[in-house]
């Protein structure tokens, strides 16, 4: 039987751990030698899951931390925040 996240966190971490797990194997493969398109291969894939995990994050903190925000009268500053990440990733 599989091991299935279950809460947000969870799946976080998991994602993270595997993302951990394919870096190491491109530290392992550069080390190691290995055909330069086998490790851009392996390295896109830590890239998308980590991708991956930042959707999540992100999905997360919409549904949690921006309502909360909005509903205490704190909209501009949720909106900023979200608006910030959304800046850093295009730079």
């Amino acid at each position: 039987m599989s091991f299935r996240p279950k809460t947000t966190q969870d799946r976080i971490l998991h994602r993270l751990k595997i993302s951990v797990g394919q870096l190491k194997k491109v530290i392992q493969m550069v080390g190691d030698g290995d055909y330069c398109i086998d490790i851009i291969h392996q390295s896109q894939a830590v890239q998308k899951a980590l991708k991956e995990t930042d959707s999540l994050l992100l999905k997360h903190h919409l549904n949690t931390c921006v309502v909360e925000d909005i509903k205490n009268g704190k909209r501009d500053k949720a909106i900023k925040e979200v608006l910030n990440v959304f800046e850093k990733s295009v730079k």
